[in-house]
């Protein structure tokens, strides 16, 4: 069974008129997570983007992934989804586990260009200790702040998940 988290930003409005839906993945190499690092933004994400239209959320999964880092991956345990609430959005997260099944190239977006994008491999606690800081950014950058929360979440679910495995991850 698949989680449900609802965050509530400060800033979010009684009702929303916007939705957007994303799907990311989690990729586990040798004890590393694949990470989504935006070098000029100082951004450090869990790889993955918006669904496009007719897309199912493991093909917008594997797109993604592909697309920001050259690695073409399998989802194979959908775990968590995260409904957030900013201003008139809200903003729907699918997360994955991935496995690598080959590597292929990065196909960056004009912005992920701009914004220096590049895959890294990283220890998944070094990251949930990164993303547990995301209220450092609440006087200086919400949507870092917002990024980082949501992260946080993500990867606290995911090692709760790792810990107690009959729970859901098969690989």
């Amino acid at each position: 069974m698949v989680k449900t988290i609802e965050i509530h930003g400060a800033n979010a409005y009684k009702t929303f008129s916007k939705t957007r839906v994303g799907c990311r993945g989690i990729v586990i190499k040798d004890s590393c997570m694949l990470i989504s690092h935006e070098v000029n933004t100082d951004y450090y994400l869990i790889p993955g983007g918006g669904v496009e239209e007719n897309e199912t959320a493991e093909a917008c999964c594997t797109r993604e992934i592909c697309e920001e880092s050259g690695y073409i991956v399998k989802p194979v345990t959908h775990f968590l989804t995260m409904n957030e609430y900013y201003e008139e959005y809200k903003y729907v997260n699918h997360y994955f586990l991935c496995e690598i099944i080959r590597k292929s190239e990065q196909k960056l977006t004009a912005n992920e260009i701009e914004r220096g994008l590049i895959p890294e491999w990283i220890v998944p606690e070094k990251m949930l200790e990164m993303y547990a800081k995301h209220e450092d950014f609440a006087a200086t950058n919400e949507e870092k702040r917002g990024a980082y929360l949501r992260e946080y979440t993500a990867l606290t679910e995911y090692f709760k998940m790792v810990e107690a495995p009959e729970i859901g991850m098969n690989m």
